[in-house]
């Protein structure tokens, strides 16, 4: 079994400004280790079995792409740059037509390039298991919760297809607390992580039959690729007659080839400053510190400086992020509304 790994790399991560921007989004910076969260995600996958990564990403970002795999010895297949974002469904399907032409008899290994997986090893085991199910249903991998958490989406597992491999019964939308309660409760549900194993024409046969419209653009825009210097740049104006829509809404709602293997290997979404914190290996006190800084009496906070001495005294549950044009501070618990800050700032432009 031949698997491609397609990483997609086009998030702007914008809970996690003032260090991710639009010009260097999260996946760029090294947040959980000293690797940045590329690096770690194709250094996951260079294993025998794993054919060299293709990187879907940003037009802007192409040159950032192959410095970074080249810093850590891994050259991609290719780079695919995108003009501008149309959203999960239609890198599935370029994905998924690059791989017909390239990689024939392979399956793709569709994820984000900004995910934590602590257990490297566990994940490409549960890869070679849900690939005994990919040749006939597009799989998903669902985290097993470790608590009623109401920032992602859950799957709800049906008929057991194999051990460990099950149809799936429905998709959830981000739930309300006492709903996720019951999640947990009720047993058989998964925190939706958007990774996808497919095999490429079972997903284009399925994507011509339930979005036909994303199918046609995406791929047109992917015939008309003109190579530059940083990789391979989709057709701006067939791209943007592609319908802007998740691979969930498009095809994995819709869909009754859909199946889910959960799994426990480590997974974390770094999408805010407090949610790093959490999963950081913190510090003496229960803090999380990078760069310059010095703290005194202070307790369970994350102070970041990519630049400037920051000192913090007397403060607990608190995060400072200092860069070299921008310095932020919040409590710990308002991490969600740095969003709003990045969008009153673009604002004001």
């Amino acid at each position: 079994m031949k698997i491609l790994p397609v990483i997609m790399s086009g998030g702007s991560g914008t809970r996690l400004w003032p260090a991710s921007t639009d010009e260097r989004p999260k996946q760029f910076h090294a947040l959980a280790s000293s690797a940045t969260m590329l690096q770690e995600t194709v250094q996951r996958v260079s294993f025998e079995g794993f054919l060299a990564p293709l990187i879907i990403c940003n037009h802007r970002h192409g040159a950032e792409v192959f410095t970074q795999l080249e810093a850590v010895g891994i050259k991609p297949a290719d780079v695919i740059l995108e003009p501008f974002g149309r959203n999960t469904a239609a890198v599935g399907v370029i994905a998924a037509g690059w791989a017909q032409k390239n990689a024939p008899g392979a399956l793709v290994l569709l994820m984000p390039a900004d995910h934590v997986i602590a257990d490297g090893s566990g994940f490409r085991d549960i890869v070679s298991l849900a690939g005994r199910a990919a040749k006939d249903y597009i799989v998903t991998f669902g985290i097993e919760p470790t608590g009623p958490e109401t920032g992602y989406g859950y799957i709800q597992a049906g008929e057991a297809l194999f051990d460990g491999a099950f149809k799936v019964r429905r998709f959830v939308e981000k739930p309300a607390r006492s709903v996720a309660e019951g999640y947990l409760a009720e047993g058989g549900y998964s925190w939706n992580a958007g990774i996808f194993l497919y095999d490429p024409d079972l997903f284009l046969a399925e994507a011509d039959r339930l979005c036909p419209e994303i199918l046609a653009s995406a791929l047109a825009a992917l015939k008309g690729a003109n190579e530059i210097d940083t990789g391979r740049l989709l057709d701006p104006e067939a791209f943007k007659g592609v319908p802007s829509e998740a691979i969930d809404v498009a095809v994995m709602e819709k869909t009754d080839r859909a199946a889910v293997v959960p799994c426990s290997v480590g997974w974390a979404d770094i999408g805010s400053w407090s949610e790093l914190w959490r999963h950081a290996a913190r510090q003496p006190k229960d803090n999380y510190t990078r760069g310059d800084t010095v703290l005194l009496e202070s307790t369970g906070s994350l102070i970041w400086s990519d630049g400037p001495s920051i000192s913090v005294i007397g403060l607990s549950d608190i995060v400072v992020i200092a860069t070299a044009e921008h310095v932020l501070v919040l409590p710990k618990n308002r991490a969600q509304d740095v969003k709003a800050v990045v969008e009153h700032r673009k604002a004001k432009r």
